[in-house]
């Protein structure tokens, strides 16, 4: 017989998510909602939950059994932007480099997707290095041929605003004793205000090694934070999460035999990869700077993404 439909009347709450969302007045009344969207999805879909995973800081999101048995992932999303338009590119990428998603109720924002077997994210996996930005560049490439789908937003409006932020955090930050090269701030904010590509792709937007999954069939993507834009986008956080490059004898050699294998593989500029992932590394570290990150931290931050000009530089010379 088919497993009835059944969830806990109190939701268990992941560290993660109580410590992320949950810790907003907004969070919190929709942790105070979450018993019944579980409830409706468990009801929509027939599903018995298990116990919900630990990561996660915007979302509830647990393993389930469907009416047949089949292994099968209930996401609900905190709502938010980087959320809204998850289903739309889980459908334009029909599970080529990405978890298939099967069902979705918009109004909830709840996601019924296919389990990743055995699951294993890539941030868990010691192979060698190459092998594994090997491995992510196929996936990129794979995400960057859907077809884009509409209303997704357009990374150049949005990062547009994030150099407004830069400028303005730079300027503060500068006061507060943290100064930043004034060329590396200028290159930085080139590359967030510049109008759109010619060419524009659908992006993943946080392509991350936890957000790698090893499937029976490879490596394919979850949670995606979509916009459509600029391909060399996409790799900076690879390129810096893949093992520890700063942690090798030349971070700038290491970086740059990185960015060329990912490049060459996916198909990308290399020039253009080492100036996204200037800008990103330098609008991260004020980022943080801004949310409580000390003046020795983001002057580390600082200088991390300044290899990147480094980076960009000798490819250009």
């Amino acid at each position: 017989m088919p497993p009835t439909p059944s969830v806990p009347a109190m939701v268990p709450l992941p560290a993660a998510l109580r410590d992320g969302a949950a810790r907003t007045p907004e969070g919190a009344a929709w942790v105070a909602r979450l018993p019944g969207l579980v409830a409706r999805a468990v009801d929509r879909w027939s599903l018995v939950p298990g116990e919900p995973f630990a990561s996660g800081s915007a979302s509830w999101c647990a393993p389930a059994r469907d009416a047949d048995r089949r292994d099968r992932v209930l996401k609900i999303a905190f709502p938010h932007d980087e959320a809204r338009h998850e289903a739309a590119v889980l459908r334009a990428w029909a599970g080529r480099g990405a978890v298939a998603l099967l069902d979705a109720d918009a109004g909830d924002w709840a996601l019924l997707l296919d389990r990743v077997r055995p699951g294993t994210p890539m941030r868990a996996v010691r192979s060698p290095v190459p092998r594994r930005l090997a491995a992510a560049a196929d996936v990129l490439r794979d995400l960057h041929a859907a077809p884009v789908p509409g209303g997704v937003p357009a990374l150049h409006e949005v990062t547009a605003a994030w150099g407004d932020l830069l400028e303005e955090r730079a300027g503060r930050a500068a006061r507060a004793g943290v100064p930043l090269d004034p060329g590396r701030l200028r290159a930085a904010l080139d590359v967030l205000r510049a109008p759109a590509v010619a060419r524009p792709v659908l992006l993943h937007g946080d392509l991350n090694p936890g957000n790698l999954l090893l499937g029976t069939d490879g490596w394919v993507a979850i949670d995606p934070k979509a916009a459509v834009g600029d391909p060399a986008a996409d790799p900076w956080p690879l390129l810096e999460q893949v093992g520890a490059p700063r942690r090798t004898p030349d971070p700038v050699r290491t970086l740059r035999d990185r960015l060329r294998l990912v490049a060459d593989r996916a198909a990308l500029d290399p020039v253009a990869v080492a100036g996204w992932s200037l800008a990103r590394g330098t609008e991260v570290a004020l980022w943080a700077w801004q949310h409580g990150a000390s003046p020795a931290a983001t002057r580390r931050r600082l200088r991390d993404a300044g290899d990147w000009a480094c980076v960009r530089d000798g490819l250009a010379g």
